[in-house]
């Protein structure tokens, strides 16, 4: 358990960066301004339902992926941080409201998917059992999820706390860490497929 708990912060970190509630919160508010209290409150229940019944299946089914398709931890690092540098980059140099679209069933897609679960969340799922262990991850994840049921809820007082341009500032903050992150993930990918074909290299001349 204590093993559990001095990794926790490994696990939280790069999936609430992932998640980045600061993003979401503004969205959420120019999607649901037209809504009575209680369809917010049902918006909400769905898109952390939806966040939570996709994260899980992709948890339990994460390790399956690998092994059908043989890829090692260290390809997945490479391919997932490339893929999070990308939705980074995407994050520091657009508005997120250009991206989407108020739907019927929002609060299941766009918010619980994509927003609070998407491509950068469940590359950070999968690299973090690899690296941590599935246990650490899906506690991280649970916890993740209720920050940012927490953050929806009070949105409203969040926004007026900080602002609209603060909020907006520090999205573009969580973008430029999870750039940073996904740096992170390429060069460990790299160095340990350079390590591990030195030693094959060493071991096949000895």
């Amino acid at each position: 358990m204590m093993e559990i708990i001095k990794i926790l912060p490994n696990t939280l970190i790069p999936l609430f960066v992932a998640m980045n509630a600061f993003m979401l919160i503004p969205i959420f508010i120019s999607m649901t301004k037209e809504m009575t209290h209680p369809k917010k409150q049902k918006v909400i229940r769905d898109s952390i339902l939806t966040a939570l019944i996709v994260s899980l299946t992709f948890t339990a089914l994460g390790e399956a992926i690998f092994r059908i398709l043989g890829i090692t931890g260290d390809d997945f690092r490479i391919a997932g941080g490339l893929l999070l540098l990308i939705i980074a980059i995407m994050e520091l140099t657009r508005h997120a409201e250009e991206r989407i679209k108020p739907d019927i069933k929002m609060g299941v897609v766009p918010i619980g998917v994509p927003l609070i679960v998407g491509p950068a969340v469940l590359t950070n799922i999968l690299i973090l059992m690899d690296l941590y262990g599935i246990i650490p991850t899906v506690i991280a994840l649970l916890i993740n999820l209720f920050i940012v049921w927490i953050s929806l809820r009070n949105a409203d007082r969040i926004i007026k706390v900080f602002g609209k341009g603060g909020i907006t500032g520090i999205s573009k903050v969580m973008a430029l860490l999870l750039a940073a992150i996904a740096v992170m993930m390429i060069r460990l990918g790299i160095e340990n497929i350079i390590k591990r074909h030195a030693g094959i290299y060493s071991l096949y001349n000895s």
